[in-house]
């Protein structure tokens, strides 16, 4: 229910996934929010007019101390048609940032959008990103976008914006899984709750495995699989968006090699699947039929989080990625990641679980496709519980409060 004197506005020109899912968090654990929406559809329509729309209805309210909004909204706009919200403390956060995100070509790549969100950053009083990869990229990429321009080009643009910058991760609401786990992964997950956490920074590439260990014998950081596993094949989830930016064709080519190499798997692919979904995925479901256990968006949550809980390796091939919700719900829920060594990867995943190349992705699977219990019997190296609300709630409250930074 909303305060009878909100002092938090709320305002998400696309409320949908991860954009609805962060509204919803902040409007049900921050007092005094009044929230302002616009539907997950027509995204660019959505950028270029919501401002517009909001100044006419968002009412006056003298309570209002904070303005908090992604960046798909023109702020600028916003604010010159609505002086009274000018004087709020306004907060900008970027989901990800137009400057970087991928186009098949870049003379398709829509000046508008990224002068949008330079604009309202110009005009925020803070300016927020949910990594280190999404703030560097859009600061480092602004003097060559603006160079776009053909004359008279403002300049020193990102000396300008850099000061209000902050990073904060986008707080993830991880359920308790526990009663989806099998064994095996329960076990792992005991083991990594009564251990400290650590940072593999030392890279374990397959081929480089101590050649003394016996396949059969665990390192430090696995524990045994039940001996019914042992002949299950290696389950691989790709859980993202089918579009081109997630590069499904990279996916489906290794899984292609494994087949060609008769290698015994399991995959299932999930993510949501919109207007045009790249022909590659139709002709992998031919391919790969007798491989694979899901395909298709699953609505149901409990559905989703159980195949994640039954799969071993959790795969991204992605060409863009500025958090990445889906790998991390992976790991929580016992899935060992593979991750390109890029984009917001290396940030939140050690070395381990990076791949430079598409051979090593081929040969990191052919590797756990021979000895699935590499991956069974992993205890993954990353603290999920870093990026929950739980431990980020006080960075938002602060965030959001009328005063300071």
């Amino acid at each position: 229910m909303q305060s009878e004197s909100p002092r938090v506005l709320l305002v998400e020109p696309f409320y949908g996934g991860s954009h609805k899912q962060l509204i919803d968090l902040l409007q049900e654990n921050i007092d005094g929010c009044a929230i302002f929406t616009l539907p997950a559809k027509k995204w660019h329509w959505r950028a270029r007019t919501a401002a517009l729309y909001f100044s006419q209805t968002i009412p006056t309210c003298q309570s209002y101390r904070v303005l908090f909004s992604s960046s798909v909204l023109n702020l600028c706009e916003l604010v010159a048609l609505r002086p009274d919200l000018a004087c709020l403390k306004k907060v900008l956060y970027f989901h990800e940032n137009q400057l970087v995100y991928p186009v098949r070509k870049d003379q398709d790549r829509d000046f508008q959008y990224g002068y949008n969100q330079v604009l309202s950053c110009l005009v925020s009083d803070v300016v927020v990103f949910n990594s280190h990869f999404n703030m560097d990229s859009f600061l480092s990429s602004i003097r060559s976008f603006i160079k776009k321009i053909p004359d008279h080009r403002p300049k020193d643009l990102d000396q300008l914006i850099r000061p209000k910058c902050v990073v904060l991760n986008y707080p993830v609401q991880f359920p308790d899984v526990s009663r989806l786990l099998p064994k095996h992964k329960l076990i792992c997950q005991q083991v990594n709750n009564h251990r400290p956490q650590t940072s593999c920074s030392k890279e374990f590439p397959p081929e480089e495995e101590n050649p003394d260990q016996s396949p059969s014998e665990p390192r430090n950081d696995q524990k045994p699989v039940p001996e019914e596993d042992h002949m299950t094949p290696l389950h691989i989830v790709w859980p993202h968006r089918w579009e081109h930016d997630k590069n499904p064709e990279l996916f489906f080519s290794a899984l292609l090699k494994l087949k060609e190499k008769q290698l015994d798997f399991q995959v299932s692919v999930l993510g949501e699947t919109f207007t045009d979904v790249p022909e590659v995925f139709a002709e992998a479901r031919r391919e790969l039929d007798c491989h694979i256990l899901n395909w298709g968006f699953l609505p149901s949550k409990e559905d989703y989080l159980q195949v994640l809980c039954q799969a071993d390796v959790v795969v991204s091939t992605a060409k863009h990625e500025f958090f990445g919700v889906a790998m991390l719900e992976a790991v929580h829920c016992g899935c060992f990641p593979l991750c390109p060594k890029a984009l917001v990867y290396p940030e939140i995943f050690p070395a381990e679980y990076l791949y430079s190349t598409p051979e090593q992705l081929c040969k990191r699977l052919e590797e756990l496709c021979r000895r699935p219990n590499i991956a069974r019997r992993h205890v993954v190296q990353v603290d999920t519980s870093s990026f929950s609300w739980v431990s980020l709630k006080q960075h938002f409250e602060a965030l959001l409060a009328a005063t300071g930074p």
